[in-house]
Parts: C-alpha cells; sequence; structure tokens
C-alpha cells in the first residue's frame, strides 16, 4: 500500500452475552489507501458490520491495532477518540438516522453547530453541501417529504459536511431500489473522485461491489480475499 490511510493489524472482537462468547473477529488485518473505495462482502454474520466498527472506533476492540492516519485509534481516550471520529470521519447508514423534526438543511447542518461552528456559517456550508448532491431545492423539506434516495443523499451530505478523510457506509443502498441504488453510487464516486475521500462500504449487493475500486471478502470473522479477483468471479 502506497499511502494507507487505514491500516489495521490482529483485530479481535469478541462478544459476551454472558452465555455464550461469540468471536465476531479473529485476527483481521486490513489496509485501506487513502482515496480508495472498499467494499466489504461476505455472508451474513461474518463480521462486516462488527470490523466497519471496530475499524471507525464505534466499538472497542480486544486485542490488535488500528491507525487512522497515522493515529493508533484505541489508544485515545473515550472523549478524544469521539472528538476525533467527528473531525476525520463521515458516517452513512441504511436507515439514514436522520432527525425526523429537521428539515434537509437542519440535519445536514447539525455536526457543524455541535463542533462549535457559527450559525450562519454553518447554514451556508450546509446548503453548498446539498447543492453537491443535487438537493438544493430540497433544503427545507423534512425527511418524511422526501424519497429514500433522496434521505440517503441528505445522509452522504451529513456525513460529509465536515470534509472528514474517511466515511464509513453500512449498506448504504439497503433500502433502496436498483435505479436509486445506481444514482446513490454515482454520487459516492463522483465524490471520491472529487475529494480524494477514502469510502469504506459494507454491503451484500455485488452490483455495489463491482464499483468500488477493490472488494475485501470476509467469512467467520476473517478477511479471506483483499484483492479484486473476486468481483468477477464470484457472488454473495
Amino acid at each position: 500500500m502506497n499511502d494507507p490511510i487505514v491500516h489495521a493489524v490482529g483485530i479481535h472482537k469478541t462478544y459476551d452475552t454472558g452465555k455464550v462468547q461469540v468471536n465476531a473477529l479473529r485476527g483481521v488485518d486490513l489496509s485501506v489507501q487513502r482515496g480508495e473505495i472498499v467494499a466489504i462482502m461476505g455472508p451474513s454474520g461474518c463480521g462486516k458490520t462488527t470490523m466497519l466498527n471496530c475499524l471507525s472506533g464505534l466499538d472497542d476492540i480486544d486485542s490488535g491495532q488500528v491507525t487512522i492516519d497515522g493515529v493508533v485509534l484505541h489508544d485515545l481516550p473515550d472523549d478524544e477518540r469521539s472528538d476525533y471520529r467527528a473531525r476525520n470521519m463521515g458516517f452513512v447508514f441504511q436507515l439514514y438516522n436522520l432527525l425526523p423534526v429537521l428539515s434537509s438543511v437542519e440535519n445536514v447542518e447539525m455536526p457543524l453547530l455541535l463542533s462549535g461552528v457559527g450559525a450562519s456559517e454553518a447554514r451556508r456550508r450546509s446548503l453548498e453541501m446539498l447543492e453537491q448532491v443535487g438537493l438544493a431545492d430540497r433544503a427545507s423539506h423534512l425527511p418524511s417529504e422526501l424519497s429514500g434516495g433522496q434521505r440517503q443523499r441528505v445522509t452522504i451530505a451529513r456525513a460529509l459536511i465536515n470534509q472528514p478523510s474517511i466515511i464509513w457506509a453500512d449498506e448504504p443502498t439497503g433500502d433502496l431500489d436498483s435505479e436509486t441504488t445506481d444514482e446513490i453510487m454515482d454520487l459516492i464516486i463522483g465524490l471520491n473522485k472529487a475529494n480524494q475521500q477514502s469510502f469504506i462500504l459494507v454491503t451484500h449487493s455485488l452490483e455495489v461491489g463491482r464499483l468500488a475500486h477493490r472488494i475485501v471478502l470476509m467469512r467467520d470473522g476473517v478477511v479471506v480475499d483483499t484483492g479484486s479477483d473476486y468481483r468477477e468471479t464470484q457472488t454473495v
């Protein structure tokens, strides 16, 4: 890897329910280059979402090391790790996680306001971001007044508003039809090219995976393939 922005070595994660222990990650190694779109794929229950949560610092790890742009993530205290995520990462989820009582622009500007940006500057930047994702004319609409694809565009705008170097996405097209999925992936690819941001996507969709620069294949809590040949020969 010429310029890895994400570098993980020997990541283990076990969930203890009190009755049974689940070894969700069993020694994961992974590197992601700056500006790369990576699709994490594999059967249900193989550890895809757990890996995304552990690599991004949303979840703690039992052992191993995750380095994000030179920072050893899990060495940071919880409050510093949260602050680092807010400043350097964006998150996109399948179910949008938009606040239903806020308009599109109010949802997008929320991370800026929470980080101390003034109201007028936050509104200006949020309107610009909505224009970038093709929703300038929906700025005042509530989530309930938007289509699924439009809601996901608002979510992407919110994830990008702090100009993060990494965007983590868990099934970002999982609730969308094929036409809208194509639109969202076109948007992600365009933003990646324009801004050189890294996108790490968890997906079940081979169509989505084929649009990434590289597919990472997981099975039973381990990475079994980090190359691109998988997308040409297999289905999930």
